[in-house]
């Protein structure tokens, strides 16, 4: 490990990930828009306090001459108009509006007395086809709603992905410093070796042969031992970019010193029963199961716009007339002078061409949905298949190694033992110590491909975030 070195443990390392991660982050604001999304389209039932004061003049001709000037006779009329009133959406169609209206006409027509015309009461149109009821009329919010829980689930798959890509760097790196160890290791046998040769060719004992064999495979550990170590700093940066938020060049001067893994227990999985667990725990399986809800409401909504626009339409209210205004206004309040109004509106569309195109385009969208949730199972049945079965021959591959290793070192060890006393050379002892660094480096990489298999096994079932007892806030 390189001094001054930050020390590092797997838990620690996936601490620091939730909290600085860039991808996590990134799709923090993804599930925090979708939210606001959810917001935004509740907004379409808020009720809306609308004012308005207009006033206008026409001049107008009329059908008889000025006898004395020969011109024709005109008219002025002008018009005060004041209207406030609160309008908006209800969740089953209907539109209305609560306001009050106040109009001044005068003109040529009263001699330019005031003439106040009032009216207060209500307004509506309440659809009874094409967006009628709950359902066209909340779609937009049940879209955002199931768009909202989409990218819940999206933002969990990114906190599992990134947890698995810290657990692959980090048994990544630490079998990194284990090759480096076996390569420094196996630099330090043949150095030895060398310097063997070399004292036995000074008293004889052995040709020079031995001795430029030797140094030759001294300078090719040191090829190898530089390989290695850059292979480590590669490792250590891959590791600290998933750990870290710092987007400076220090960053690449930091070291890490981790910690031993602790030794991974011996497991064994069920992929066919653990199948289960995956569809209800995996987010990319909910992400699709939602998708598919998503297309039913929208194709739902479609089929609502090919009904043809019936409204039936209709308003009640009082009405104040007087050359006062306070008086007009009076009038109203006393409900005296009672108005309403009722109707249906039809509209047609003569050919639906547009909705018929977004119908069937939707239907469509609903069936690729349905196509897409079959095609996640069916990846979900190999990808934990193919997880278990990593577990699996990763574990032999840890007793097969072990066993290797063990008996590279005991031949090597004899082969050394010959060497000193002129039953081998330098050739073989070589070539044992170059199996012995290949079993060492082997059996390091079968444990962290273990480590790394149960890893991943957790995440093809989804439970990542269970096991390590991470608990997600959902982003704001």
């Amino acid at each position: 490990m390189p001094a001054n070195a930050e020390p590092l443990s797997l838990a620690r390392a996936i601490e620091l990930a939730l909290a600085k991660n860039f991808s996590i982050q990134v799709e923090g604001y993804d599930a925090a828009i979708a939210s606001a999304r959810v917001t935004e389209s509740l907004g379409k039932f808020d009720p809306v306090l609308s004012g308005a004061y207009t006033t206008s003049g026409n001049r107008n001709p009329l059908l008889t001459f000025d006898p004395t000037s020969g011109d024709r006779n005109t008219t002025y009329d002008t018009a005060d108009s004041y209207d406030v009133g609160v309008s908006g959406l209800l969740p089953w169609g209907l539109t209305y509006r609560l306001g009050a209206s106040t109009t001044n006409a005068r003109g040529t027509f009263n001699g330019y007395a005031d003439n106040y015309d009032s009216f207060a009461g209500f307004s509506g149109t309440q659809p009874l086809l094409r967006d009628f009821g709950f359902g066209p009329t909340l779609a937009s919010i049940r879209i955002a709603r199931t768009n909202r829980a989409i990218s819940e689930w999206q933002y969990r798959q990114t906190v599992i992905d990134v947890i698995t890509g810290v657990t692959y760097a980090y048994h990544d790196l630490n079998f990194a410093y284990a090759a480096l160890r076996t390569a420094t290791r196996s630099r330090d046998l043949a150095a030895g070796l060398l310097d063997e040769n070399e004292k036995r060719f000074k008293v004889g004992s052995m040709s020079e042969y031995d001795v430029t064999a030797a140094r030759s495979r001294v300078a090719g550990r040191e090829e190898d031992l530089l390989s290695a170590e850059r292979q480590v700093r590669n490792a250590e940066n891959f590791l600290k970019q998933l750990i870290s938020d710092d987007r400076t060049p220090a960053l690449l001067g930091r070291r890490l010193a981790l910690e031993p893994p602790a030794p991974a227990p011996i497991v064994v999985v069920d992929a066919a029963a653990d199948f289960r667990v995956a569809l209800e725990k995996r987010p990319d399986y909910q992400q699709a199961k939602l998708s598919l809800r998503r297309s039913d409401l929208n194709s739902r909504l479609q089929r609502n716009q090919l009904l043809p626009r019936v409204d039936l339409v209709g308003s009640y209210g009082y009405n104040g007339l007087d050359a006062d205004r306070s008086a007009s206004r009076r009038q109203v309040e006393d409900k005296d002078y009672r108005s309403y109004s009722w109707g249906v509106v039809v509209s047609v569309p003569l050919t639906f061409t547009t909705e018929r195109g977004r119908y069937r385009a939707a239907k469509l969208q609903q069936r690729q949905a349905a196509t897409s949730l079959e095609q996640v199972e069916q990846a979900i049945v190999v990808s934990v298949g193919n997880a278990a079965g990593q577990i699996e021959t990763a574990q032999k591959r840890i007793s097969a190694n072990r066993e290797a290793r063990e008996l590279a070192q005991a031949t090597l060890d004899a082969e050394v033992k010959r060497l000193r006393v002129g039953q081998s050379s330098t050739f073989f002892v070589a070539q044992q110590q170059e199996l012995l660094s290949i079993a060492e480096v082997r059996e390091a990489a079968a444990m962290s491909d273990y480590h790394k298999a149960l890893a991943e096994y957790d995440r093809q079932l989804g439970l990542t975030l269970e096991k390590l007892n991470v608990t997600l806030d959902t982003p704001k």
